[in-house]
């Protein structure tokens, strides 16, 4: 069955206005930088919870739970104020393939890098002077960045997405959706000023791809970067300043076809 672009933006739309909200947030990884206030904490258990999140929903927020109390429920204290026996309490924990090498490592870089930046949020910016305007470039910068340093362990790369390898970049297209939108609907934070949602890219689950192949938004078979951006560019033909508010209706849609 076909749909024409104006019967796709009325489902889209409804489904948004149903999805965005936040009774969204409970059940979803996304309820776990809203445990805090304090704009670096946000940003760190964001970055976590979107990184570790693989495999059912009610899994992925308790191992998210487990290491924010690794951290002393304080993770921004935690990584620039630790000393080295705090370091142990980190030591067993384990995602899936995520294990404490790279729990290690990602403490390393973030402490590292908060020692000379205020916000997590201009590791995807590029040189100041120069700054980056392009989402792909954004993403490939924070890859380079966070892998720059000589400790970083070749095991944790495969823990981080980047185009450059034409992955999709799922779990970091949904980090920045939860950073940089705008949102009055209270699910996103839109803590980041620096870069637009007019810029950010779909993340693309299973659920969203098949609702969206079905919709007639994605014609690419292939679950890679140009079907990330194939979907995007066809979802600003609905919302030009906001394509990925519409994640959404695509993952609410998905789940009610499971269902």
């Amino acid at each position: 069955m076909s749909y024409t672009p104006a019967q796709v933006k009325a489902l889209l739309d409804d489904r948004y206005l149903r999805y965005n909200t936040t009774a969204f947030i409970a059940p979803d990884p996304v309820s776990i930088p809203h445990l805090f206030s304090q704009k670096q904490d946000i940003e760190i258990a964001g970055f976590f919870a979107a990184i570790l999140a693989w495999g059912q929903r009610k899994t992925i927020i308790n191992k998210c739970r487990e290491l924010l109390q690794r951290m002393d429920n304080a993770p921004f204290q935690y990584i620039t104020q630790h000393q080295d026996d705090d370091l142990k309490q980190l030591l067993g924990f384990k995602h899936r393939t995520f294990n404490d090498t790279d729990l290690l490592y990602l403490v390393y870089f973030f402490r590292w890098f908060y020692e000379r930046h205020q916000s997590l949020e201009e590791a995807f910016l590029g040189d100041p002077a120069h700054p980056l305007k392009d989402q792909k470039a954004r993403l490939e910068y924070f890859y380079n960045l966070i892998f720059s340093l000589p400790e970083a362990p070749h095991r944790t790369r495969k823990h981080i997405s980047t185009p450059a390898k034409k992955s999709a970049c799922k779990r970091i297209n949904m980090y920045l959706r939860w950073m940089v939108r705008q949102d009055s609907r209270g699910v996103d934070f839109g803590i980041w000023q620096q870069m637009s949602p007019a810029d950010l890219v779909c993340p693309c689950d299973v659920h969203v791809q098949r609702v969206a192949r079905r919709l007639g938004l994605i014609q690419r078979t292939q679950s890679d970067w140009a079907m990330a951006e194939e979907l995007t560019q066809n979802l600003r033909q609905f919302d030009p300043t906001d394509p990925v508010k519409y994640d959404y209706a695509l993952f609410g849609l998905g789940i009610e076809e499971k269902f």
